[in-house]
């Protein structure tokens, strides 16, 4: 037992500890790394804080109203303190790190909440969403405090087109918004109005969205379109009518020349004129014209600048000025009339005959063409100024005007109608008509007596055919005695053919009488006037 045990040897025991680690601590190592990855995250979006002031505070709440650019959310309010002026409030916000390209000088910034406008309704969705901060990225340099609008500008941030300049003298009820029509269709507004640099005009600028933007041409013409357009001139009254939202706040419409092709689209800022009417507009430039005074010895009441003139009723031209003159040394009134004629419109049938136009002028007024003014309009009472001519009218020498030729005129005929009407009725005036009517007096008066006595004379024939009457009833009576009588003598005596013969005579004496009783029954006044010829007849 003792060998054994002392033969057996144990190896020494080595233990192999393995270090194992658990997965438990990888949590807070993961933990750890995310919230530091979300740390700079966060700091990485955040962007700069900028600053905006506006007049009012209203529907802005701190880290609740959300600055926007094309409805995605670039910042946010996070603070709105009042600042030291106590009349503007500033509007502290923190932008994201992307929006930091819009942040320029020219960017621009506004409240968006619900408007109605002729144009339509808008912001309706911040009902439920509450305001918010629109931006419009522009250029400039790089700044963090603006200014914001108290309106939203007209143009949203995405609009494509070009911008115009119109030159007018009357702004009318055209603002900011006022849109602007081609043939009815809305196609663009006005953006702003100014004084121009030498403050005689006003300039308005206008933006025309795109593809619309190409009609814009050299020979492209805006007037001024108010809804109803009413105009009373020469050629009676004109009406004109335009939209619903042209009647209530005014418009701007235009149109493009026929003559101009694609090579004439005008680029940005060309400058226009604005015409006041859609007439104004329609009326063509001409370079070469001749300018004349014409004096006319009548009134001129109804003659207003923009008045036609015309040769045989075809316009050649237009009055530029009406005014009043006095000479201090004679005391004579004039009224100058400055006209403008336009040789362009009359077409030239023979071009080889070389001949200046105020040569062709003047040797129309050789041949008696002179000036005379015209009513253009009964109903308005315009007049326009008439060439035609008068080969025996007189040329009354003026004096001279010093920067117009004179052109010669003659008396409408109007003024003519009046002079004969003034002369007749001096006649009438020299006409010793007092004495007249006392001689009329005694005429009537005579007259008078004479019916009195024809009244008398009628109620005696009366009586007289009274008697006519029953003297002729007695003669028929004694004619019947004596056919009677007559009857009781031998037919072929020398009585009886006697007896007979007298009764032919007063039966014709009683027919006769019996006509005169009833002709004078039927015409009583001949008694004293005498038998008319149709009633001797």
């Amino acid at each position: 037992m003792t060998d054994l045990n002392e033969n057996y040897e144990a190896d020494e025991v080595v233990l192999n500890k393995k270090s194992e680690w658990s997965l438990i601590w990888f949590l807070p190592v993961i933990a750890v790394l995310v919230s530091g990855w979300l740390i700079y995250k966060s700091f990485a979006e955040k962007g700069e804080v900028i600053t905006i002031s506006f007049p009012t505070a209203e529907g802005l709440d701190v880290d609740k109203t959300k600055i926007k650019y094309l409805d995605v959310e670039i910042g946010k309010v996070t603070a709105i303190n009042i600042n030291d002026d106590l009349k503007t409030i500033a509007v502290t916000a923190q932008m994201n790190a992307s929006s930091s390209k819009y942040l320029k000088t020219n960017t621009l910034f506004w409240v968006v909440r619900p408007q109605v406008g002729l144009g339509g309704i808008s912001g309706l969705g911040t009902l439920l969403s509450g305001a918010y901060i629109e931006i419009k990225p522009s250029s400039g340099e790089h700044q963090h405090d603006f200014v914001g609008l108290t309106n939203p500008p007209p143009l949203k941030a995405n609009a494509e087109g070009k911008e115009f300049i119109l030159e007018t003298n009357n702004l009318g009820s055209m603002r900011t918004g006022t849109p602007i029509n081609f043939h009815g269709i809305a196609v663009g507004q006005v953006l702003t109005h100014e004084l121009s640099a030498a403050a005689d005009a006003i300039r308005l600028t206008i933006f025309i969205n795109k593809p619309y933007d190409q009609f814009i041409r050299k020979n492209t013409r805006f007037w001024i379109d108010s809804g109803v357009d009413l105009s009373a001139g020469a050629d009676g009254f004109k009406v004109r009518t335009g939209s619903l939202i042209s009647l209530l706040s005014g418009g701007i419409a235009f149109r493009a020349s026929a003559e101009d092709g694609i090579e004439a689209i005008q680029p940005e800022n060309t400058l226009y004129p604005l015409y006041d009417t859609y007439d104004q507009s329609t009326e063509i430039t001409y370079r070469d014209t001749l300018h004349y005074v014409m004096y006319f010895n009548g009134s001129v009441r109804g003659l207003t600048e923009g008045a036609p003139v015309q040769l045989r009723g075809y316009p050649v031209g237009k009055v530029l000025n009406v005014s009043l003159e006095l000479d201090e040394k004679t005391a004579d009134i004039r009224i100058p009339v400055i006209v403008e004629l336009q040789p362009e419109r009359i077409k030239e049938v023979n071009p080889n005959v070389k001949i200046l136009p105020q040569e062709m002028v003047k040797q129309l007024i050789d041949k008696g063409l002179r000036a005379q003014l015209q009513t253009g309009s009964l109903l308005t009472g315009q007049l326009l100024v008439d060439l035609d001519f008068h080969p025996k009218s007189k040329i009354i020498e003026n004096p001279k005007h010093g920067l117009y030729a004179e052109f010669p005129t003659t008396a409408s005929s109007l003024d003519q109608f009046t002079h004969s009407a003034n002369i007749i009725m001096d006649k009438i005036a020299k006409l010793p008509l007092e004495n007249l009517t006392d001689e009329i007096n005694k005429t009537l008066q005579g007259l008078q007596g004479t019916t009195t006595a024809a009244t008398s004379t009628l109620n005696s024939v009366k009586g007289t055919m009274g008697t006519v009457d029953k003297t002729l009833n007695s003669a028929d009576k004694t004619l019947n005695t004596a056919q009677k009588a007559l009857s009781n003598f031998e037919a072929g005596a020398t009585t009886h053919y006697q007896l007979e013969q007298l009764l032919q005579e007063l039966t014709q004496a009683a027919g006769s009488v019996k006509q005169l009783t009833d002709y004078l029954a039927q015409h009583p006044e001949s008694v004293v006037r005498g038998k008319s010829e149709e009633g001797a007849k």
